[in-house]
């Protein structure tokens, strides 16, 4: 007999998509509008791709990309240092329960689309794909 899926899971797994939608749309709204005074994150325009959140809402994976992929290692570390004043904004915006702990992560998905596309490409595989 199939497990029966439990309500509360899945009221639950829309509960944390509509918060991690909403942590998302707040820290971009934030950085866009340059409101956290950092010369680094001041001079790259950042996409916040996706956010995680926790099953009890209280930790926040922001995944996050500069523009053109450019110095993402130190744009990283601006965000990691100002994490502090990041948290207290969206924890204002987003009207929680509780401040979500904030973890900011490149996003490696746009790359690893570029690797596949790229090996798609290839004479080979093209070739491979034509036969067919």
């Amino acid at each position: 007999m199939p497990a029966r899926s439990d309500p509360k899971d899945q009221e639950r797994s829309v509960r944390t998509l509509r918060v991690g939608e909403a942590v998302r749309h707040a820290l971009s709204e934030i950085l866009q509008r340059g409101e956290v005074h950092d010369e680094v994150l001041a001079s790259h325009p950042i996409s916040v791709t996706e956010v995680r959140m926790s099953p009890d809402l209280r930790h926040a994976t922001a995944f996050v990309k500069p523009l053109l992929g450019r110095d993402e290692e130190s744009v990283l570390k601006a965000l990691r240092t100002n994490t502090a004043f990041l948290q207290s904004e969206v924890a204002r915006r987003v009207n929680g329960k509780y401040a979500a702990k904030l973890k900011f992560i490149a996003d490696e998905s746009f790359d690893e689309g570029s690797h596949i596309d790229k090996l798609l490409r290839a004479p080979g595989v093209a070739r491979d794909l034509g036969e067919g």
